[in-house]
């Protein structure tokens, strides 16, 4: 089992609402989609700190 952390945040309404929107349509829940999304951009930054 992975170590997982809880954690409180607070999002403009617009955000969340897009947030929302877009885990719906790939039929995630809100934190799911969110976990996707940071560790997508994790590997874009890591990907990019490797490049010369």
């Amino acid at each position: 089992m992975t170590d997982e952390v809880r954690i409180t945040l607070r999002l403009p309404a617009d955000l969340h609402a897009w947030l929302v929107t877009q885990a719906k349509s790939a039929r995630r829940s809100l934190n799911s989609e969110i976990v996707y999304r940071l560790e997508g951009e994790r590997t874009t930054v890591e990907t990019d700190s490797e490049s010369p």
